[in-house]
């Protein structure tokens, strides 16, 4: 079984990215082939500065290496050491139609975000297609909000077999995880940095211990009281780093009484800090040896392009073009 997950370049990870893509993406790497990539061409599409994104693909790629990647396990690449994937995309774009792209609701929530019309834009899920086609992937691990996008992988594919041949490509299975967690931001909405509501995974001590504290808005309930446990920020938050025994512990604290929201945020404070602390180790080591990175972007580019040409050279053949 092989997987694929592309992750964009888009900035500071926060708890949110990392229990809705890191954590489930290193754990699926135990489970089978594991072809993680850096999607830098796909940040072009809403990034316009040249030193954001290469800081951005340099910080994502330490970040995830941080927490847990294992490049023994995982083939772990940038998108734009493997040019091959933009042929593929012009492959496929030759048997997609338009109005399977107008469809996509993904372009249309970013023109509404005010986000330039271009033909990346537009054409983002050809390209998306061409990353998990090229390798030749089983399942792809894919939001609610990105499954659309594998819909369209699975047609274009269809298409592709049924003009050149049957077999030419697998049609891939989406990973939908209907128990992942559904992480708030610290003001309860969704945890989003255009929000401004999210908790970084490698903040330093301070600032992040003053989000918790400031961020975090609870009622007016005096110490002796009960405290509300329904739609609790700080419990949602809490539970996905305590243990069950501590969780349910604040839990009946809440009900009880006795115990004021200063304390809550302090414990959910020393949760999140020792729940990373491995992270923020490796983290500093892979800084302070960037050859190391260098290596394992190197290798896993090498090991992707020969996956790549396998693919393009069957590819190729079958439409023509040797």
């Amino acid at each position: 079984m092989r997987f694929l997950t592309g992750l964009q370049p888009s900035g500071q990870l926060h708890i949110g990215n990392y229990f809705g893509a890191i954590l489930p993406a290193v754990q699926l790497q135990y489970k089978g082939e594991a072809f993680y990539f850096i999607a830098n061409y796909h940040a072009m599409t809403t990034m316009s500065s040249p030193q954001a994104l290469r800081e951005n693909t340099r910080s994502l790629a330490v970040d995830f290496l941080a927490c847990g990647l294992d490049p023994q396990r995982a083939v772990f690449f940038e998108q734009s050491a493997v040019p091959e994937v933009n042929e593929l995309a012009w492959i496929l774009s030759s048997v997609c139609p338009m109005g399977l792209l107008e469809r996509c609701h993904s372009y249309k929530e970013k023109m509404a975000r005010g986000i330039a019309s271009t033909h990346a834009l537009f054409a983002y899920p050809v390209l998306m297609a061409a990353d998990i086609l090229l390798y030749g992937s089983d399942a792809v691990p894919v939001g609610k909000d990105q499954k659309q996008h594998l819909e369209v992988t699975r047609d274009l594919a269809g298409k592709m077999n049924e003009a050149f041949g049957a077999g030419l490509f697998k049609l891939p299975e989406p990973i939908i995880s209907e128990s992942t967690a559904i992480v708030p931001g610290l003001d309860g909405q969704k945890m989003s940095k255009s929000y401004g509501n999210a908790l970084p995974i490698f903040g330093d001590e301070k600032t992040t211990r003053k989000l918790i504290n400031k961020k975090i808005v609870t009622d007016t309930t005096p110490l002796d009281q009960p405290k509300p446990t329904e739609n609790s920020v700080i419990l949602a938050l809490y539970k996905l780093f305590a243990s069950a025994r501590d969780y349910e512990t604040m839990v009946e604290r809440h009900r009880s009484g006795g115990f004021g929201y200063g304390q809550f945020k302090q414990q959910l404070f020393e949760a999140y800090w020792e729940y990373f602390r491995e992270a923020r180790e490796k983290r500093e080591w892979l800084l302070e040896h960037p050859e190391y990175v260098d290596d394992v972007l190197s290798a896993g580019a090498e090991r992707a392009r020969e996956e790549a040409n396998k693919t393009l050279s069957r590819v190729r053949r079958a439409v023509g073009l040797v």
